[in-house]
């Protein structure tokens, strides 16, 4: 069962969260990058994003990979890498702050424009 969002808020909502975790996925292999049996573990959620229709999601969708899903993967760890991909996912969540951005100005004009 896929989820889609109904608007640009909620849309936008999702892809932040997702990315917020995905984030807390990367953090948690530096941090346990040492622990004996420990397997890296990333998200990857476009099959969300492709849901969606505009070029954030497109070009988000097209980044991030095929599910939401934490995943387990036995890659070996290296903190320069996981570094690597915090960084992206860090600009990922910037470009979805200025979606929301522009998502509440739309809002504002409209209500706006409705009250003249």
């Amino acid at each position: 069962m896929s989820y889609t969002p109904v608007n640009g808020i909620d849309k936008t909502n999702m892809i932040m969260d997702l990315i917020s975790a995905r984030q807390e996925a990367l953090s948690g292999n530096i941090a346990n990058m040492d622990t004996p049996g420990y397997v890296r573990r990333d998200i990857e959620f476009s099959q969300y994003l492709n849901t969606m229709n505009s070029p954030l999601e497109t070009q988000l969708s097209k980044k991030l990979g095929p599910s939401g899903v934490i995943q387990a993967r036995s890659e070996k760890l290296s903190t320069e890498d996981e570094l690597a991909e915090m960084q992206k996912n860090s600009l990922l969540y910037g470009l979805a702050a200025k979606q929301m951005t522009s998502v509440i100005s739309q809002l504002k004009t409209a209500i706006n424009v409705g009250k003249a």
